[in-house]
């Protein structure tokens, strides 16, 4: 039943932001989301365990708060060109775009964990790291100040630049950077990142794979 539940809330989204990007809406639904249950708890899987990422998305959709995010992490058609003309080249990027005039020679490739989604999925070995960059657009109170929080396990640090972002207008653009390093050897490490302001609450999990 999620698929149904999940149109109508996103039908509900584009009724109150009919301007809004098919990108725009899923990083509301995703970044207004519940970790946890209504007594704090953490929803739990098939099997009663603690829900990973993989098993429970990034958590239980809450619509009233999905209307009005504070912030969107949003994509555009010639973000995903650079991804697949990263991954596919020309051809790939012919096939699936549908446009032969595409030239990957003229796009500056992206990587799967550098597009501008409101997650972040990294594999690494022990011991390295990689730094990838994310964009956020305000669209809650055009003065908005946001401090960012990271709830990360201790095997995995993470380093967020700049520590804050303040808007002084509706729409406006800020970009950071998110530096991830994997300390042990646990094969998949979860933790969240957030955008904390007065009113909004913006989280983006963090998952990191041992590769």
């Amino acid at each position: 039943m999620a698929t149904p539940h999940l149109s109508g809330v996103a039908a509900l989204i584009k009724s109150v932001h009919p301007k809004w990007s098919p990108a725009a809406i899923k990083s509301a639904i995703i970044t207004t989301s519940d970790d946890k249950v209504a007594s704090g708890k953490p929803i739990r899987d098939e099997q009663e365990e603690p829900a990973s990422f993989f098993a429970m998305g990034a958590g239980h959709v809450n619509p009233s708060k999905a209307v009005d995010p504070g912030l969107i992490y949003d994509l555009n058609t010639d973000d995903y060109i650079a991804y697949i003309c990263g991954k596919f080249g020309d051809s790939g990027a012919s096939v699936i775009v549908r446009d032969r005039s595409v030239n990957c020679d003229n796009v500056k490739n992206i990587t799967e964990a550098n597009l501008n989604y409101p997650s972040i999925f990294v594999a690494l070995e022990s011991g390295s790291s990689v730094t990838v960059k994310r964009t956020v657009t305000n669209v809650g109170a055009a003065s908005s100040s946001y401090k960012v929080q990271v709830n990360v396990p201790k095997s995995v640090s993470v380093t967020v630049t700049p520590h804050t972002l303040t808007f002084s207008k509706v729409k406006e653009k800020k970009s950071f950077t998110v530096t991830v390093k994997l300390n042990g050897s646990s094969s998949s490490v979860e933790g969240n990142l957030k955008w904390i302001s007065d009113k909004h609450v913006v989280r983006s999990p963090i998952v990191v794979s041992s590769s």
